[in-house]
């Protein structure tokens, strides 16, 4: 049967795909790693990745796109492990739980999250990823600090505002943090820990 061989054929040749593609981010990570965003090329990911600079602009057509998919992977973990998860605990311990995530995060990903923020000013579509990645946090928070008793809503004082500014604040803090060592990493996430707990009144 002609067409269930191609079938089969195109499905083999699509699994290399996902395979070399693979090989291409995790090349691109790792870069990212050692080099950074700006001394990194198209010809050093290709030849991290075992494929000619030809092969790989059949993936990717700028080290910006491959840049944006590694970005899109990453926060997909993110999403997969999901703070929402965290919205059926108790205040204090989904406070606990989503803070352990970021940190996981943080300590595997620390160098795609430093590119994907300091990208997402000028690459937009690296700015969306982001963007729905902070509406995420926002959405857990504001659910978290509901939850302790804070008042819904958009008023500076109220679960909506409050989480907002907790959300840039943690960002922030931990792309500071997480450039220094792992050891400041722990530390700066316990802060924002602290603040997060004082903020939602659940501190003793």
């Amino acid at each position: 049967m002609p067409g269930h061989h191609s079938a089969r054929s195109r499905r083999a040749a699509e699994r290399k795909g996902d395979v070399r593609e693979r090989a291409i981010l995790d090349t691109c990570e790792a870069l990212l790693t050692r080099k950074g965003y700006d001394a990194m090329t198209v010809g050093d990911i290709a030849q991290g990745a075992g494929i000619t600079r030809g092969a790989l602009y059949f993936y990717f057509g700028s080290k910006q796109e491959v840049v944006t998919a590694l970005v899109a992977r990453t926060v997909e973990h993110l999403w997969e492990r999901s703070w929402v998860t965290a919205q059926a605990d108790e205040p204090r311990q989904a406070i606990a739980a989503a803070m352990r995530r970021t940190v996981e995060l943080w300590n595997e990903h620390g160098p795609v999250m430093r590119t994907a923020i300091d990208l997402s000013l000028t690459v937009p579509e690296i700015g969306e990823l982001w963007n729905r990645t902070a509406d995420l946090f926002i959405t857990a928070i504001t659910a978290v600090l509901e939850r302790a008793g804070i008042q819904a809503g958009n008023e500076p004082e109220q679960a909506s505002a409050m989480a907002r500014a907790l959300c840039w604040m943690i960002e922030r803090t931990f792309y500071h943090a997480s450039q220094e060592s792992r050891e400041n990493l722990h530390k700066a996430s316990s802060t924002c820990e602290h603040i997060w707990l004082v903020s939602a009144g659940l501190t003793v």
